[in-house]
């Protein structure tokens, strides 16, 4: 059997910036990206801490170092700049392998995303 699981989490980063006039996504900062083990793409689900709201999007690659979290589209309605979210991304594997997988979490400087 296959399950769901959490595969790689950015705990608590702000919003840098909401740009309703680009194609839906989120922009990550590069370097955040790789420490969770996301790639270009992958789709993810944000929870925004200051509202409640839970959507998903896919993800593009930032500038590496800029601490960019930048919600695209229709998500830049979902949030505000400077809202905390948490970044999750799933995967779904079988259930002997996911007795002993370890996700990917990282936990950025809430400040400045950037990491610690």
């Amino acid at each position: 059997m296959l399950i769901h699981v959490l595969k790689s989490k950015i705990h608590r980063v702000k919003v840098t910036d909401a740009n309703l006039n680009y194609i839906g996504s989120i922009t990550i900062d590069q370097d955040l990206m790789e420490a969770a083990n996301i790639i270009e793409g992958e789709k993810v689900q944000i929870v925004n801490n200051n509202n409640g709201e839970r959507f998903e999007t896919y993800t593009i690659v930032g500038r590496r170092g800029s601490g960019d979290i930048i919600l695209n589209g229709a998500a830049a309605r979902r949030a505000m700049k400077g809202d905390v979210i948490i970044i999750i991304a799933y995967g779904i594997i079988d259930t002997k392998e996911a007795s002993t997988f370890k996700p990917f979490i990282v936990f950025p400087n809430e400040e400045t995303n950037l990491l610690k």
